[in-house]
């Protein structure tokens, strides 16, 4: 099994607080956590709710169900029995022992209101994306926390390329596709996957009409991720009643298949954009949606860009589960165009900005978005960076900075003990 990072976040938590929550994409490794936290690190007994026994025995006698369990327990897959939800809460207020529960889900309860707020004040919440590009490489990040750091750490030239790169955007990061090695057997999990998921999970959470345009909406949502959600202009190229639009992303983002990045926002003077912007969650799945290949990106490297940039989002995202600094992603755009592709901003108020360039070279322009975003925030600007399919780390001046983009996953990274 991968070292999962948030391994450590996990452990942490259970040994303080008495319910924990792992939520995440079906097929991102959450089961495989869970079991391996049960016979190794965390002991418990492990349910499974998409055994037909066990969700037959949770939905029809939750409070029995919970109060026959002695020990702590992981309840996988707990989304399909929300029934279990007041009852876990009820056993808890009466033994708030840590570490009785260990939850996981495919759907996100923070957006199911009837769920997340049974066990407010009681549950820790903690998200697992697929596979980060150090946990493939069997590194622990230190990308976030090393930005918000006084200085820089010495990061190596590295061998340029975007073959191999285009290679990682296009496997992502689900664990199964790490072992799938052509293109073809990735199209065809990619393919079940969908279907799976939309068949499945979107029925558990809402008896909808027209699942048929689920797949063509996801579709369409690939083609337009890492620029602005304009929800408007979506509902009339789709053709779709935009009540019945936001219904459907608001479905897409509670499995973890979309989310959206919001605008970053200051009250000092300069007029900022306010639409949030598009994420998949995963540019393997994002790359099959659109059909993509590592030929045809060979043959039209302009369609590069956006998976690029999907790809870094969600790679900070990762990283931000187990950082130090816990940052909060956000994007920056000015009613004049200057933008900041990802905004890194931590509880004290300290920002990073990070620009995403295609590109092996970079000039003083692309640091354009940066210089504004630094103006406007002041004293808050900590640091500015531009990642690029170059090999050489360059200083562009004070708090600027221009980093291959594999300082993603090499810039104060650890080996993981063990791993290859």
């Amino acid at each position: 099994m991968l070292y999962r990072q948030i391994s450590g976040p996990l452990l942490d938590a259970l040994a303080d607080t008495p319910v924990v929550l792992l939520h995440g994409a079906r097929q991102t490794g959450k089961s495989t956590l869970a079991q391996w936290l049960a016979g190794e690190k965390h002991k418990a007994r492990y349910l499974t709710l998409d055994d037909a026994g066990v969700l037959a025995a949770a939905r029809g006698d939750p409070s029995g169900f919970i109060d026959g369990l002695e020990g702590p327990v992981v309840l996988d897959e707990v989304q399909r029995a929300p029934e279990l939800f007041l009852a876990i809460k009820a056993s808890v207020d009466r033994d708030r022992k840590p570490g009785r529960f260990l939850l996981t889900g495919s759907a996100n309860v923070l957006l199911l209101p009837r769920l997340s707020e049974s066990l407010a004040g009681r549950m820790e919440v903690l998200k697992l994306w697929p596979l980060s590009q150090g946990e493939i490489e069997g590194l622990k990040e230190g990308f976030v926390d090393a930005v918000f750091a006084s200085e820089l750490p010495t990061l190596a030239k590295v061998r340029a390329g975007t073959a191999r790169l285009a290679n990682r955007l296009l496997r992502g990061g689900y664990p199964v596709i790490q072992g799938r090695l052509s293109e073809a057997r990735q199209k065809a999990w990619f393919g079940s996957y969908i279907t799976t998921i939309l068949q499945r999970d979107v029925r558990d959470l809402a008896n909808i009409e027209g699942l048929t345009a689920l797949p063509r909406l996801l579709s369409l949502l690939a083609a337009r991720a890492a620029s602005l959600s304009n929800l408007s202009e979506l509902s009339r190229s789709f053709a779709m009643p935009l009540s019945t639009l936001k219904r459907y992303m608001a479905l897409l983002e509670t499995i973890f298949l979309i989310q959206t990045l919001p605008p970053w926002s200051s009250n000092l003077g300069k007029r900022l954009v306010k639409t949030p912007r598009l994420v998949l969650g995963d540019t393997g799945l994002m790359s099959y949606l659109l059909g993509l290949t590592e030929q045809r990106l060979a043959e039209h490297p302009n369609l590069i860009g956006p998976l690029l940039e999907n790809f870094v989002v969600m790679e900070l995202q990762k990283q931000a589960t187990w950082s130090l600094v816990q940052p909060h992603l956000f994007h920056f755009r000015t009613q004049t165009g200057q933008e900041v592709d990802i905004v890194l901003e931590v509880s004290a108020g300290h920002l990073v900005g990070v620009e995403v360039k295609a590109a092996s070279t970079v000039s003083t322009q692309d640091f354009k978005g940066l210089r504004a975003l630094a103006e406007l925030a002041g004293r808050r600007f900590h640091r500015g960076v531009v990642l690029y399919t170059g090999s050489e780390p360059i200083p562009f001046g004070p708090r600027l900075h221009a980093l291959p983009m594999s300082a993603l996953w090499q810039l104060g990274a650890n080996q993981v003990k063990g791993a290859k």
